[in-house]
């Protein structure tokens, strides 16, 4: 996530210059027919590009707003997580009087929240961290997933026993909740606890349980495929088509105009066409990096840095000293 004032224009326009390069070649071939090869019939009657850049803007924006919501309720859903944590952490302390337990079952908490991130970060087909354009942007900062093992990072909250059974299972952190349910059962069963209690921290397990299916959900659930493809094929129709439906337009500009751009005005459709296929072009690829929150973009859900910040509150309710500093952004992006 950035949390700078806002991106620089020079480094947007150096993530998206692959398709520029392509869109002054779109805008340069039907000028070059058309002035120099004298081939008149390739015009495009303007109104059927305007109709056409209507629609696009559309579906354009429709994405966006759409892959805008998954962000948002990414955030949301982590957001709760933390709520969840804290209340979980203030349960595990007070509700009975066994500190060993307790900090078993906080660290445990611990090993759940490295476990979900870690899946979280886990690569699916149609995510685009590691597109041309975005792998080149990583420059800038680092994917902690990808920098540590999750066997070293688990280590640190689980024994031994656990952490074998925990890294064989197929979904870690469901199966680390599960041992945090088996745990609190023991407790009951001994009559360390009070039957209402006991029913508040299930109900606390579940709550935190129903976050994980939501996170499970964004990332396994990708943007409408049907969706994605009719909006590029329709930005690259549009692009593929806006020069040549400039042509007879611009042309006309040379019945106007005098000194030297007289009768080179169609050279102009060159610039111009670029400037604004590259505003849809944009839009497009803002809203394919923005539809995976959790893939590890400049423009995620930092879940990384929530993880920490949890991690660090309820040390202290822990009453610990030996706490991990927060996880500060590197060159404005939070991860």
């Amino acid at each position: 996530m950035h949390v700078g004032k806002s991106y620089k224009f020079f480094d947007f326009v150096i993530w998206t210059r692959r398709k520029v390069y392509i869109l002054i070649l779109l805008g340069t071939l039907p000028v070059v027919f058309y002035n120099l090869l004298d081939i008149k019939w390739l015009i495009v009657p303007w109104p059927v590009v305007s109709i056409l850049g209507t629609a696009t803007a559309f579906i354009v924006g429709f994405k966006n707003t759409q892959t805008y919501h998954r962000t948002w309720d990414a955030h949301g859903t982590w957001t709760n997580i933390a709520t969840y944590s804290k209340g979980w952490a203030i349960m595990c302390r007070d509700y009975f009087n066994d500190p060993e337990k307790t900090r078993l079952l906080i660290y445990r908490h611990f090993a759940w929240l490295t476990a979900l991130r870690y899946q979280m970060r886990e690569e699916r087909v149609w995510e685009v961290v590691d597109n041309k354009q975005n792998a080149e942007y990583q420059k800038y900062y680092t994917i902690p997933e990808r920098q540590t093992p999750i066997e070293e990072e688990l280590a640190k909250y689980l024994p031994a026993d656990e952490l074998g059974y925990v890294l064989k299972s197929r979904n870690s952190a469901s199966q680390i909740l599960a041992l945090q349910s088996k745990t609190l059962k023991e407790i009951y069963d001994a009559q360390a606890i009070l039957p209402l209690p006991f029913i508040d921290m299930q109900r606390t397990l579940g709550a935190i349980s129903n976050q994980q299916g939501q996170c499970e959900s964004v990332k396994d659930t990708p943007y409408p495929r049907q969706y994605s493809i009719i909006n590029t094929i329709f930005v690259r129709i549009f692009c593929f088509l806006l020069p040549f439906g400039m042509l007879q337009e611009f042309d006309k500009l040379n019945n106007i105009v005098t000194g030297f751009m007289k009768g080179h005005m169609t050279w102009l459709i060159v610039p111009f066409s670029v400037i604004i296929s590259w505003m849809y072009t944009s839009l497009e690829q803002v809203g394919e990096s923005t539809e995976n929150p959790y893939e590890g973009s400049p423009n995620d859900v930092p879940i990384s840095q929530i993880s920490r910040e949890i991690e660090i509150d309820l040390r202290e309710m822990l009453g610990e000293k030996d706490i991990p500093p927060p996880i500060k952004p590197q060159n404005e992006i939070l991860v």
